[in-house]
């Protein structure tokens, strides 16, 4: 993992609302985008810049139906954003 690849997962996950959506998403099943804002108090336009910024810090995977997109977590990244951190210690 590159350290601008790090820099980039940690700024998407620092936003507490992007993290409880990511969350969300990581709970095994995909998720819409009005399934992953709900009860956070978020517009759909606001979810969507959420959604972008997890998607390009290659955290979630999104698959589009129409003009409708579901998202699904991509652990692989995850787990080497781990590993990056683990090596800190």
């Amino acid at each position: 993992m590159t350290a601008k690849q790090f820099s980039r997962i940690s700024k998407a996950i620092s936003d507490g609302k992007r993290y409880r959506m990511l969350q969300r998403i990581a709970s095994g099943r995909e998720l819409s985008c009005g399934d992953a804002r709900r009860g956070l108090s978020i517009t759909a336009a606001t979810c969507s810049h959420h959604l972008k910024e997890l998607s390009d810090a290659g955290l979630i995977a999104v698959r589009r139906e129409g003009k409708f997109g579901y998202m699904r977590l991509r652990s692989r990244s995850g787990q080497q954003y781990l590993s990056q951190l683990a090596k800190l210690r």
